[in-house]
């Protein structure tokens, strides 16, 4: 990872707010002038708006912010899952949703881990949406599971049987948890556990948590499937593009970050010293690249 000295950021009040989204309430951090350009961030499992606590204050001086939970994540409702389907095409519905009500009519869209399936599926739906385009460790391309899908890929995904959910139950436990912001960190005193203990007390451990999370690890096979339509989105449009990837990612690879290039060829790649939630460890540095790859690069074609 680049040391390069970074300035100093300044920091904005982020508000906490709900939404009613077709019949839910949808929590969501905001902040920054809403005259600013608009920057969305969707969060990945098992987390939730609160990965991007010092984030987004950190991009409020330059930008209009905005994070929202997925509904069963964080502090969005949790609807039953016998009633509420959860797909990320329902997520991406309700997520797009959020972003008309709140006015969101073009904007910079930050996507991480389950951020990418459902905001692939927003801007390729509705491409006049999307300004630029910042990517960190979601996967669109076969080449970037590691071994840790092992278990949904090889069987959750050909059978959804009671026995293959059994197998991939771990992945909800507090341990595994916990692992996935540490694995690959270089500095584990930088991550808070309150990370884990906000994504497992809040989301997973709700009533109706551990059977929404299952169903939504059955439904990604449903994202596999659009990887193609997702990576043609891509070389068609060429959206700016800057990618953050942690090179030591416990679910995604290095050569699913290096992919991206392929139909991505003008985008910035910087190749972080962290695992799955870098923003965790490279905090002020993601946030200075943003800011500077804006300026000189979506904001100075804008003047042309």
């Amino acid at each position: 990872m680049k040391t390069n000295h970074v300035p100093a950021i300044t920091f904005k009040t982020v508000t906490y707010k709900t939404l009613s989204v077709d019949g839910l309430n949808i929590a969501y951090r905001e902040a920054g002038d809403p005259a600013n350009p608009k920057l969305v961030l969707l969060h990945g499992f098992p987390s939730s708006s609160h990965q991007y606590r010092s984030l987004i204050p950190a991009l409020a001086d330059r930008f209009h912010v905005i994070s929202p939970d997925y509904p069963g994540f964080g502090n969005s409702d949790f609807p039953d899952s016998a009633t509420f389907s959860y797909t990320f095409d329902k997520l991406a519905e309700v997520v797009e949703r959020f972003l008309e009500k709140k006015g969101f009519n073009r904007f910079g869209l930050y996507v991480q881990d389950y951020g990418g399936p459902v905001g692939f599926r927003i801007v390729t739906k509705k491409p006049e949406l999307l300004d630029w385009l910042i990517i960190q460790n979601t996967n669109a391309y076969e080449v970037g599971f590691t071994a840790a899908w092992g278990g949904l890929r090889d069987a959750l995904w050909h059978n959804r049987s009671a026995e293959n959910e059994a197998a991939v139950a771990g992945l909800l436990e507090f341990e595994t948890v916990k692992t996935v912001y540490l694995h690959g960190s270089k500095v584990a005193e930088l991550i808070s556990p309150d990370n884990w203990n906000s994504d497992f007390f809040t989301t997973i451990q709700r009533p109706n948590g551990r059977q929404i999370q299952l169903d939504l690890f059955y439904d990604y096979r449903t994202n596999v499937a659009l990887y193609p339509k997702w990576q043609e989105f891509l070389k068609e449009r060429q959206p700016d593009t800057i990618i953050f990837w942690g090179q030591d990612d416990i679910f995604f690879t290095r050569e699913g970050g290096e992919a991206y290039l392929q139909d991505l060829p003008k985008a910035e790649m910087h190749r972080l010293d962290a695992g799955h939630f870098a923003v965790e460890d490279c905090l002020d540095y993601i946030a200075e690249n943003i800011h500077r790859f804006y300026d000189d690069v979506v904001a100075r074609k804008a003047k042309r």
